[in-house]
């Protein structure tokens, strides 16, 4: 039988605080108040992070209410929580699928009036309302009841007939810019279109929603990023704990002279004697190959000199400028950090030209993956 890859055996390792991961799910309960319950968005794998691994610590930690975005997401869950937590299916249920929803102990976010419609036709056949969320559109055009739909639903004797509803929810579209008019201008709309829809708790906010104030969390909120080290104040100090740390290990060192071309297309050129590390990470593990010359490395134990990233990243591997180490020996399998303490995920992502949930969610399984347990007490 082949053993299971070891540390040692990839090109480099994803290092996961579920401590740090716990942390932050009770700082933002701890801001919200006891009036207000904090879920937790789990799905694309909890953000790429592993939701065997990060799914039961936020249980543990006192989350009971969790966010998939598909179907399969929330079956997969299911087993990790036990059955004394809710699991909330963003994206509702797909056609012919609401069977499932019962048989998994899942809950539907309703997006639209098909979808309704649906979930009205599987309480018909078992005789009973069922409980769902609704959602509605506040202005962000993505999912949810139109302000046509609720009006028409309002105006029916029966339009909510066999439905349950359990929660009735948005989503902002500018809640990382606090200044937006966007963030009011959906708050109003949204308490408008809940008044028309019978009494049910209401969530309106995500991660940086949270941080508009009091207006905007309602009876739940629901982070996703916040949770998993993300900054949900851009433009501010990041309130939250980091929870990765990406390291790459060194597969060869090279001196080139000044002249001399690094990687593919030929786009860098050294202007002095170099050294170099080359890395075993590249684009086939999720590290953006936009980092190209934009990004850096640091050895741990330098943390004062940012190396920067030289030529065009490969699939497997990229270049690092080492030559103000000052001739520090540097032997394949040392570890480099590329995000780590001093190089942050958002500041990464950022050099990337994108944002932290698309660099975290894209780091892809060649890692060797090493969850930490959580601290006790």
């Amino acid at each position: 039988m082949t053993q299971p890859p070891d540390d040692g055996w990839e090109g480099g390792r994803l290092l996961i605080d579920l401590s740090a991961i716990a942390a932050n799910y009770t700082q933002l309960q701890t801001l919200v108040g006891t009036a207000t319950e904090t879920g937790a968005a789990v799905k694309a794998n909890a953000y790429g992070l592993g939701l065997a691994e990060i799914a039961p610590v936020l249980r543990d930690a006192g989350c009971r209410t969790f966010f998939v975005a598909h179907l399969a997401e929330g079956v997969a869950l299911r087993p990790l929580l036990g059955n004394d937590c809710r699991i909330f299916v963003l994206h509702g249920p797909p056609p012919e699928t609401s069977a499932a929803f019962l048989t998994h102990n899942l809950l539907p976010v309703l997006n639209s009036l098909p979808q309704l419609h649906e979930w009205q036709r599987l309480a018909h056949q078992h005789g009973r309302p069922l409980p769902a969320a609704l959602q509605v559109d506040s202005g962000m055009s993505r999912f949810g009841l139109s302000e046509r739909d609720v009006l028409a639903l309002a105006n029916q004797t029966n339009g909510l007939q066999g439905i349950e509803p359990v929660l009735v929810m948005s989503h902002l579209a500018c809640s990382d810019t606090p200044d937006h008019p966007q963030n009011r201008t959906q708050l109003d709309n949204f308490l408008r279109l809940r008044a028309l829809l019978p009494s049910a708790p209401a969530s309106l906010s995500a991660s940086s929603g949270i941080f508009l104030g009091p207006e905007w969390r309602f009876d739940l909120v629901r982070p996703g990023a916040a949770l998993y080290g993300i900054n949900p104040t851009p433009g501010q100090p990041n309130p939250m704990r980091p929870t990765i740390r990406l390291q790459a290990r060194v597969i060869q060192t090279r001196h080139v002279p000044a002249g001399a071309y690094v990687g593919y297309g030929a786009t860098f050129t050294t202007k002095r004697p170099t050294d170099i590390a080359l890395l075993g990470i590249g684009y086939g593990d999720g590290f953006p190959r936009r980092l190209g010359q934009r990004g850096f490395a640091v050895l741990p134990d330098r943390p004062d000199i940012k190396l920067p990233i030289i030529g065009r990243i490969s699939m497997d591997s990229l270049a690092v400028d080492i030559t103000d180490l000052a001739g520090q020996p540097i032997a394949p399998g040392v570890a480099f950090d590329l995000i780590g303490p001093h190089n942050p995920l958002d500041e990464t992502a950022f050099l990337a030209d994108t944002i932290g949930y698309e660099l975290l969610t894209d780091l892809g399984s060649r890692y060797h993956r090493m969850h930490h347990s959580p601290r006790k007490g």
